[in-house]
């Protein structure tokens, strides 16, 4: 009976005296942030604009809208697709200018 206590309390010596991560749960780092995507927002009601490129998700755009909700845009909208070739264009051009 000594010898189980005696165990018990170097267990819990061990336990007590480990070092403690700070850091996230995997499930919590490697989650996708949308799992679903709406294809109808208005353009004018978008506040701004996230793009998220997380390992293992597909490519996630976020919209916060004026009344502060977000929701996940289909990164295949059309006027999505056009706006993205219009910002890498300008900044094509930027980057030339200024060699």
């Amino acid at each position: 009976m000594d010898v189980k206590v005696i165990v018990v309390f170097a267990l819990m010596a061990v336990v007590i005296h480990a070092p403690v991560s700070n850091a996230k749960p995997i499930s919590l780092v490697e989650r996708c942030w949308c799992r679903s995507t709406v294809n109808t927002v208005p353009q004018r009601s978008i506040r701004e604009l996230k793009f998220l490129h997380t390992p293992n998700c597909p490519f996630q755009v976020i919209a916060k809208l004026k009344s502060n909700k977000e929701v996940c845009i289909n990164p295949e909208t059309k006027w999505l697709q056009q706006y993205l070739k219009n910002a890498l264009n300008k900044m094509k051009k930027a980057q030339q200018q200024s060699n």
